[in-house]
């Protein structure tokens, strides 16, 4: 008989994060356990009644119970608060229907919120990480180091990293700070590094490569406070230097005037620059037509945990990144497999030596297979769907062995 699992999380299926993060995954993992899976949905997603509509399909499809919430932004403390309540009542309520024999908590609100009704039930969790996101929010100006919403936070993580059956993280890098940060705490913890992943039988190389003129590329926010929008304007500007026929896409649901305002302020690349967005099923296909992809981030104990979404269908469609180091795994992948370049800091001339570095990069014309070989070995799906597997039945074994006792 199937194992029941609750997965909790505050990412929307109707987001792009969470038909690539969530429902991609709970697609493979329901094929050997019974899914219910509560998520927060954003206001403006849940306008879209075919979006909406497609995602019930697709989830009773693959068996798959998904009880959808609406997601409240403001008051900002209060707001938070009010979705730890909703998701208490709600995984008390499936724990004792019998729907949750382990409760899957994506981030650290869910994880919350599943320790507490571990306690109360004695049911198992999983913190699924996904990044440090206390150093997350300093980073990005939401939160001061030692306040007492810093502490608390920090106190949940050491907390729901304690006490977890099981505990995800995306990068080995975060790994290696947690160990030195909460030694004891983690001595016997089953730690599993599961990148975001790709799916890779979407995201392929194309069959023909674009005819028309080079198209450089960013996909995803630019204007999270974590990404580096100077670095990203001066080397479209490098390139629009060097190569008058470039053309420049920023993929995103970001406000385009916003974007435009940070990337190209004085209107210089014009009608090169183009700022849209994309339905999840229509990504593919336009990072196809792309001859390589910017990801700069900010730098610090805050990106260690960072596994970009974007990088692993950036590879898979065999496109190279340009990147900067200490963003979570990134750099040691991009260094291993050969498959883009490192940005060593914002000056013109760092980022024109980096231009060239492209340049001769994409004239290797084996550059394409080694961007799919290393999104196949780092970023598949599959590997990572296998993992949590894995991860499940070490909990449910582990909890047989108890009550065999």
């Amino acid at each position: 008989m199937k194992k029941s699992v609750l997965y909790i999380t505050r990412n929307g299926l109707l987001e792009p994060l969470g038909q690539s993060q969530v429902l991609s995954y709970l697609r493979g993992l329901s094929t050997q356990h019974r899914i219910t899976v509560i998520s927060f949905e954003k206001p403006e997603d849940w306008t879209n009644s075919e979006a909406v509509q497609e995602v019930h399909s697709d989830c009773a499809k693959h068996g798959i119970r998904w009880l959808p919430q609406r997601f409240q932004y403001r008051p900002k403390v209060v707001a938070p608060a009010w979705c730890m309540l909703s998701f208490l009542w709600l995984c008390l309520r499936e724990i004792r229907r019998g729907n949750a024999d382990l409760i899957h908590a994506r981030s650290y609100i869910p994880a919350a919120v599943a320790m507490t009704a571990g306690r109360l039930t004695g049911t198992p969790f999983i913190f699924d990480m996904r990044a440090l996101w206390p150093e997350e929010l300093i980073t990005a100006g939401r939160l001061k180091r030692d306040s007492w919403l810093h502490r608390g936070i920090v106190w949940a993580e050491r907390t729901c990293l304690k006490h977890a059956s099981g505990v995800v993280s995306l990068t080995d890098a975060a790994v290696e700070h947690l160990l030195k940060t909460y030694p004891e705490d983690l001595l016997d913890q089953n730690i599993v590094v599961i990148p975001t992943c790709a799916d890779l039988d979407r995201f392929i190389p194309p069959s023909e490569r674009h005819s028309g003129p080079p198209i450089y590329s960013c996909i995803g926010t630019v204007l999270s406070g974590w990404f580096r929008t100077q670095w990203l304007k001066d080397f479209f500007a490098v390139v629009a230097e060097q190569d008058p026929t470039a053309k420049f896409e920023i993929v995103t649901r970001d406000d385009p005037q916003q974007v435009r305002l940070a990337i190209d302020p004085n209107g210089l690349l014009n009608e090169r620059l183009a700022v849209f967005s994309r339905a999840p099923h229509e990504m593919p296909a336009t990072l196809q037509r792309h001859i390589a992809s910017i990801m700069f981030f900010t730098q610090g104990l805050s990106k260690l945990g960072s596994s970009p979404t974007r990088m692993g269908e950036i590879l898979g469609c065999g496109i190279p990144v340009v990147a900067n180091d200490g963003v979570g795994d990134v750099a040691s992948i991009v260094r291993k497999h050969d498959v883009g370049v490192l940005v060593a800091d914002e000056s013109i001339a760092t980022m024109r030596i980096a231009q060239q570095h492209l340049v001769d990069l994409l004239g290797q014309p084996e550059l394409p297979a080694r961007c799919r070989t290393a999104a196949e070995e780092v970023f598949s799906l599959k590997v990572g769907t296998d993992r949590y597997l894995d991860l499940y039945s070490s909990i449910f074994d582990k909890s047989a062995g108890r009550q065999n006792r």
